[in-house]
């Protein structure tokens, strides 16, 4: 029974594996084509790593197929009277290998390793020419196999090509060769005079330009004077709206060409060798319909040979419908205002499609501050899913709520597009008065009834049954139980990270917190011009410069200054960060827009600064490794801290205090502390006692303009060019687009302060 039973699952295997696998290759393809563009417009896990698995899956269910049709022999009885096809079907898999249009690598590692796609082409094409040879007593489909091989062929080397010129070594040879654009230059000096309210072209338009002015700084390429100076002045007179949107369709067009088709697509021999694809699919399909006879073959076996053609071409057609709606065809659009006659053909099409970038323009949704009592409103960024350029939230991490397991804050709560047309519907229907009646009517009868006294005793003797049996203490056991079996496991570091991924807050980025930023950036562009010592302070400031220039007299001064400019930059992060917390959850609400705008924006960057330094130790590379020393030591101080202070879990007021009422006896911090502890849980008391002197006002706008110093300084000097464009593949972070504008206003290690021309690479 046991050999009969293994016999006809062997036989099920040998008869479905092959075609389950094949049609699993086609709709992995398929995902891939769909799905993969909207990896950058979210930073959520559980999607990238969909993503991840069907790139992965992609190749191997390809490959597998190839080597299975290869072992012909151990098919023939199985798939009899259908070798022909199976000749046919390693050109649709080389279809597959080629990979969609809209993933061609999903990391820049994968860029690198262009030569391996090569030599698996060769590999692949020899197999297919194998097959071919070897498994058609006839030519029945020979001519449709051919057709498909050229295909197939076409859309390997459109792949191969782009992971080539998408490599790091490539890409900075291309930029070296390339000389400076001055007809670009004319036409962003002719738009400069002509004042800012940008149209939907012409964002596309200066955001192309910008691209490729500044692209080299992903390869660290240093750029001169005149192309700073050109860059500065642009955007010095953008408002920060439109600078947001440049920047987006900028780093838009980064990951188009480091990720995508869409370098080797956008030429004139891509669109010739597409068509030639295209065609021959076509043409393919065209030839088994008409010409073969299908009636010899399984039926099933013709069926799925349909599904690979009819999906080849699906794929190819969707491929160019999302061709025609990208950024990159209103670049190709030219300049829609010329007056020719190719130029008013051009500015129709591009009218005709300008619904596009319209929908995919950053949108922005008034909100109330969930937590606020003042009626303060924001304007949240909420652009739809679909046709989002990036995540366009903000993360955060704060320590003594995870110290606490308490539950992030969210100040704001975005409503869908979805959400706010049902709602508008509801409201004009009369739907929402009739449920508030509803409800009404059912608290009148609870009431009147005495269902919650009811309710409340069965709670209270629920209660009493929990203490009676002990019930707490058996949980608290079992959880004791199991943190042993985790520490014997050595999954600490594991579990410690889930639970941070669980604690972590994602805010939608607010219009009145970029304008903050923007400003500050600007005004510093505009202090460090032709001053290159300026623009070097600029960028390693760790909170120092903000502190000078806020005047703070006498022993203010060199006190605060002392968590500054005399610690490290880690330290200095989270100092600030322990000390922001402390006033936040300590001070009440203030009743001023602007405090009350400074003490969110203090409270929002403190907790992405931390989120970045802990969660994206690559983004934080310089300073991660002793980082996370210092969390572990200060972790452990917080937690015998709390138990002395009898502090449960989610009483972060109460965690705040205590905190802050450290014993300030000792003047120096390093004299209560020991030699081997690195925690600064005692010296960001001690900052926050010293910014508590300070005016309200006074207090939250130095704290608010020191969090855009370190985050500017982490964009400029602690993470790298190619950390930043291995951002844009996974949501992007706000780091990267405070990085874009800080360099085009000339801030950052990018520039020459003397004019020259462009250097191969920084020294």
């Amino acid at each position: 029974m046991v050999n009969f039973s293994l016999g006809g699952l062997t036989k099920i295997f040998y008869t479905w594996n092959l075609r389950v696998a094949i049609l699993l290759s086609l709709s992995i393809q398929t995902v891939l084509l769909l799905f993969a563009p909207f990896r950058k417009g979210t930073g959520h896990k559980l999607i990238t790593l969909f993503i991840w698995l069907a790139y992965l899956l992609a190749h191997w269910s390809a490959t597998y197929c190839v080597g299975v049709i290869s072992e012909n022999q151990s098919y023939t009885a199985v798939y009899a009277g259908n070798i022909e096809l199976l000749a046919l079907w390693p050109s649709f898999l080389l279809l597959h290998l080629g990979g969609s249009d809209t993933i061609t690598s999903f990391g820049l590692e994968d860029n690198e390793l262009w030569l391996r796609h090569l030599l698996g082409y060769v590999f692949q094409a020899a197999a297919a020419v194998y097959i071919f040879f070897m498994a058609l007593p006839n030519d029945s489909v020979s001519i449709p196999t051919i057709l498909l091989f050229i295909a197939g062929t076409i859309k390997y080397v459109e792949r191969t090509r782009a992971l080539y010129l998408a490599s790091l070594d490539k890409f900075r040879d291309s930029m070296l060769k390339k000389p400076d654009s001055k007809v670009e230059a004319k036409v962003s000096a002719q738009i400069l005079h002509s004042g800012y309210n940008l149209d939907y072209l012409e964002v596309v338009h200066f955001a192309y330009l910008y691209f490729n002015l500044f692209k080299g700084f992903i390869v660290d390429l240093i750029f001169s004077f005149n192309e700073r100076e050109q860059s500065r002045a642009f955007f010095d007179k953008l408002s920060p709206e439109d600078a947001l949107r440049i920047i987006e369709v900028q780093l838009n067009f980064i990951y188009g060409v480091l990720h995508t088709k869409i370098r080797v697509m956008h030429s004139v021999f891509g669109c010739i060798f597409r068509f030639i694809s295209f065609g021959s699919i076509v043409a393919a399909l065209s030839y088994f319909y008409f010409a073969v006879d299908k009636y010899r073959f399984v039926g099933i076996d013709v069926g799925i040979t349909y599904t690979l053609f009819l999906g080849a071409i699906a794929q190819d057609v969707v491929a160019l419908f999302m061709l025609v709606f990208s950024d990159w065809t209103f670049v190709a659009l030219g300049n829609h205002k010329n007056v020719s006659r190719l130029g008013e053909i051009k500015s129709s099409i591009a009218a005709t499609l300008r619904w596009c970038l319209v929908l995919k323009n950053p949108q922005w949704q008034e909100c109330h501050a969930q937590h606020s009592h003042r009626g303060i409103k924001h304007e949240v960024l909420a652009t739809p899913f679909l046709f989002r350029r990036w995540s366009g939230s903000v993360s955060g991490h704060s320590l003594i709520r995870y110290w606490l397991k308490a539950r992030p804050s969210r100040v704001h709560k975005v409503k869908s597009c979805l959400h706010l047309a049902c709602e508008n519907i509801i409201h004009y229907l009369g739907i929402d008065q009739l449920i508030q009646n509803k409800k009404t009517a059912i608290y009148d009868f609870i009431h009147n009834h005495g269902i919650g006294r009811i309710i409340l005793n069965i709670a209270n003797i629920t209660n009493k049954a929990v203490q009676f049996l002990h019930i707490s203490k058996i949980i608290s056991l079992l959880g004791f139980i199991t943190m042993k079996l985790i520490d014997l496991l050595g999954l600490a570091d594991i579990v410690d990270k889930i639970r941070i991924n669980a604690s972590l807050s994602h805010q939608p980025l607010t219009k009145e917190l970029w304008v903050f930023i923007f400003e500050e950036i600007k005004r510093k562009a505009r202090f460090a011009a032709h001053n290159a010592e300026a623009n070097k302070r600029i960028c390693s400031a760790k909170g120092e410069g903000t502190l000078q220039e806020l005047g703070t007299e006498g022993d203010d001064l060199v006190k605060l200054m002392s968590y500054s400019a005399d610690v490290s930059y880690d330290e200095s992060l989270l100092l600030w960060h322990i000390a922001t917390q402390v006033l936040y959850y300590t001070t009440e609400e203030v009743a001023d827009e602007k405090t009350y705008n400074a003490r969110e924006f203090s409270k929002m960057l403190s907790d992405y600064m931390l989120y970045l330094l802990v969660l994206k130790p690559t983004v934080m590379n310089s300073v991660a490794s002793i980082a996370k020393i210092r969390l572990q030591d200060t972790s452990a101080e917080a937690e015998r801290l709390f138990k002395e202070k009898s502090i449960k879990p989610k009483e972060v007021k109460k965690a705040c205090e205590s905190i802050l009422n450290m014993d300030a006896s000792i003047e120096l911090p390093q004299d209560v502390k020991e030699d081997k502890t690195k925690s600064v849980l005692f010296d960001g008391s001690m900052l926050a006692k010293e910014l508590e002197k300070l005016e309200e006002e006074k207090k939250w706008d130095l704290v608010s303009k020191v969090w855009v110093e370190l985050l500017s300084s982490a964009a400029a000097s602690q993470c790298s060019a190619r950390t930043h464009a291995q951002q844009v593949s996974i949501g992007g972070e706000l780091i990267t687009f405070v990085w874009v504008l800080m360099t085009h206003f000339g801030l950052g290690e990018q520039f020459h302060i003397s004019n020259g021309r462009r250097r191969a690479e920084k020294n």
